[in-house]
């Protein structure tokens, strides 16, 4: 990607909370009054799961955005589970442990009671995923994980160090922790990235994660950059 004469702005994990969304995105098209040129909307993924309106947004990133943006929904683990589970790679019980149920409440479906209804767990899983629109899941099947200019990447999760970046591994672009954050110092780009939950973002090394937990801390956070320079944004400030 080019950023040459462009404007960034990159958005932390959703996760279900469609009214910070929209709050912050209001903060992002006043703030983008002041410059000229692009604008570009990175999305760092997982939208859905945890909290209340998976759905909502969805929709509303498969939406038109206000004239004079672009805008990039990059793949996190989370959407990635729910196309595993839709596909029959991952049972139900997973993916509700890690905040699917609350996406399925969104789609006005209760697991539990399904299970109450049904003899079979199959029964169930054909039932839920008759009730997932085929343009939400046509949606999710399209997004990349991963951006990359000259100076910056934009991931889900971070990088493997020491690996070029053409040859990444999909589960560490969208999973990595520990051995990202440890080699913080060590990136010859700079990476902007969710997934890990921070109070406050803060630059270690060359790499600032931005996920503040939106669905915890009613706080979602995005990065602007202009050539060399970021600024925070938040859905509460």
């Amino acid at each position: 990607m080019d950023m040459r004469d462009t404007v960034v702005y990159a958005i932390g994990d959703v996760h279900g909370c469609y009214d910070e969304l929209r709050a912050l995105e209001q903060k992002i098209l006043l703030d983008a009054q002041r410059f000229r040129g692009r604008k570009i909307i990175i999305m760092l993924g997982d939208y859905i799961d945890r909290g209340p309106n998976s759905r909502r947004v969805l929709e509303h990133l498969m939406a038109p955005l206000p004239k004079g943006f672009l805008r990039v929904c990059l793949a996190g683990n989370h959407e990635v589970a729910m196309l595993a589970y839709l596909d029959g790679y991952l049972s139900l019980d997973p993916w509700l442990a890690v905040g699917g149920r609350e996406t399925l409440y969104s789609y006005g479906v209760d697991p539990a009671h399904l299970a109450n209804l049904y003899a079979s767990s199959e029964e169930v899983d054909e039932r839920i995923r008759e009730t997932i629109p085929a343009g939400h899941i046509g949606f999710l099947r399209t997004l990349p994980v991963m951006v990359c200019s000259d100076e910056f990447v934009f991931v889900h999760a971070g990088i493997r160090p020491g690996i070029a970046l053409e040859e990444q591994d999909e589960a560490d672009l969208l999973n990595i922790r520990s051995d990202f954050l440890a080699a913080a110092h060590r990136l010859d780009r700079w990476v902007v990235h969710g997934h890990t939950i921070v109070d406050v973002p803060t630059l270690d090394g060359r790499r600032l994660g931005i996920d503040t937990g939106a669905f915890q801390s009613g706080r979602l956070t995005a990065l602007r950059i202009v050539g060399k320079y970021g600024r925070l944004l938040s859905s509460r400030d």
